[in-house]
């Protein structure tokens, strides 16, 4: 029996999950600029009524991005604590393939690729494409940021032009309609509890790590020094 506990904060949503052996609860909140605030009494209150302590679990998975920047710190810096605190192992989890997983679980009939995208903000989008793979999913390409325009040049996104599912709020750009998607699901984010699933067959196939050598996704590593340079020049 495994016990992974799931955190998730790269986007205005802030979820936490449990996966007990299969079994599953979860908490899910839209909590845009009060992650801080929220995250936390989340997993205690997840803890507390599942009756655990955080030295029961055997190790904490956690969305690695992409996402937004300060989300991902906020979420790492709360990993780290409990990790540390408690000795356990971590599981990094991409929001992109977490975010196609929940299309699945909701829509378990479906056997097209599913495209996420998550709005980079700067006119860019976090991409990642995803097919079925049993319980969870695989990835068909890298993850990617580029302006919206630029996707429908990709030649794995052209072999799929109307036989594949959009998933994102990423989608919201103009650009992007241009690709045709079989369904689109604009209103969707990630959520912890597709997080620990996967997680699970990470677990299972002894994939954890450190907390050490874990490292959040931004796939835009220069955003930060963007926005330093926004408030050094703000002319």
């Amino acid at each position: 029996m495994s016990l992974i506990l799931a955190l998730d904060s790269s986007t205005d949503a802030c979820s936490v999950a449990l996966c007990a052996d299969g079994q599953l609860s979860a908490q899910f909140e839209l909590a845009a600029k009060s992650h801080t605030q929220r995250l936390l009494p989340m997993v205690d209150e997840l803890l507390q009524s599942n009756n655990l302590k955080l030295r029961d679990l055997d190790a904490i998975a956690f969305g690695r991005g992409p996402g937004s920047f300060t989300g991902l710190r906020i979420c790492m810096g709360i990993v780290q604590g409990l990790s540390f605190g408690a000795q356990l192992p971590v599981i990094p989890v991409s929001t992109l393939a977490a975010m196609a997983l929940g299309y699945y679980r909701a829509n378990p009939d479906t056997q097209h690729p599913i495209l996420v995208a998550l709005d980079a903000r700067m006119d860019e989008v976090y991409w990642g494409l995803f097919t079925r793979d049993g319980d969870v999913v695989a990835p068909l390409c890298a993850e990617f940021v580029m302006k919206p325009e630029l996707l429908s040049e990709q030649d794995i996104i052209q072999s799929l032009v109307g036989q594949f599912i959009a998933v994102g709020p990423g989608w919201h750009y103009p650009a992007m309609q241009v690709l045709a998607a079989a369904n689109l699901v604009v209103d969707a984010q990630p959520r912890a509890e597709d997080m620990v699933l996967i997680a699970a067959q990470v677990w299972s196939a002894g994939g954890a790590i450190n907390v050490l050598d874990a490292e959040p996704v931004y796939l835009r590593d220069t955003i930060s020094w963007q926005k330093r340079q926004r408030i050094r020049n703000p002319n």
